[in-house]
């Protein structure tokens, strides 16, 4: 017998081995939340109102109302970690948060490297600029120049639509997005109505519309893949609050509305 047929049990126990770990780490974060009685959430901080600090400092919002009570509901203490737009998917890969909770829409991409439970929220993008500036559709942003986060599904759904003529000027969060429209850095910018809607209110002379929408875009709980047990248990306490009226009672208190049809 060869060395390498000899040598092709250990190989393969070795594989199995390696493998059933790996399976076992995948699976450990629910015990691992239920042992320490913490779990660690990342949340917006720049995306009123899903998530700003509020006057005593402490982060407030949809999504950490949401985040507080998956927490309680566990019967753990939430800690509540501050991310970005292009940082929240990284930190489910690097296991630095248990779950994301920052108004993370579901794509293709996304999901090849983390995992999503049910919808918990309403979501859109849409285009918005001055009444002056026409743009009632994807072609009439030809030659006009428009802001949007780097890396959000809002600058996915722009690239897919913008002609090859529009300056797309990418920004690295949302308020820097924000403030360059407002300083009249560009002539549009894509952004989820929510957040439009809190800067109309900030900046009525700017007379900002709705132009078009990009993309209807709910909010799901993004967990890292393999950490079926932890999300099988969000989707239970999600399913729970959609059932009793809990998310219906969150969703008005920020967005002044119903959460209405959300995808599971």
């Amino acid at each position: 017998m060869s060395l390498l047929r000899r040598g092709l049990p250990l190989i393969l126990s070795l594989t199995l081995a390696l493998a059933g770990a790996t399976s076992a780490r995948a699976q450990a974060a629910l015990d691992e939340i239920q042992k320490t009685k913490t779990i660690r959430i990342a949340i917006p901080t720049d995306f009123p109102p899903y998530g700003s600090i509020g006057a005593d400092m402490q982060p407030q919002g949809l999504d950490i109302d949401i985040a507080r009570l998956i927490a309680s509901k566990m019967g753990v203490k939430a800690e509540l970690i501050p991310t970005t737009t292009a940082n929240r998917v990284p930190y489910l890969q690097t296991h630095r948060a248990d779950l994301v909770i920052s108004t993370l829409g579901k794509n293709a991409e996304r999901e090849k490297v983390i995992d999503f439970t049910m919808a918990y929220s309403p979501f859109f993008i849409a285009v918005f600029g001055p009444k002056t500036t026409a743009a009632a559709e994807p072609a009439a942003l030809a030659g006009k120049s428009i802001g949007v986060t780097r890396g959000s599904v809002d600058d996915a759904e722009l690239t897919k639509v913008a002609p090859a003529s529009t300056e797309v000027r990418r920004f690295e969060d949302n308020n820097s997005t924000i403030s360059a429209f407002v300083a009249g850095q560009t002539q549009l910018v894509a952004t989820s109505a929510q957040v439009a809607a809190v800067m109309m209110e900030k900046n009525p002379k700017l007379g900002t519309e709705l132009k078009f929408v990009l993309k209807e875009s709910p909010n799901f709980v993004g967990v890292a893949k393999g950490e079926d047990a932890l999300k099988a248990k969000v989707n239970e306490i999600i399913a729970q609050a959609k059932a009793d009226g809990t998310l219906d009672a969150i969703s008005k208190k920020w967005l002044g509305k119903p959460t209405g049809d959300l995808p599971l």
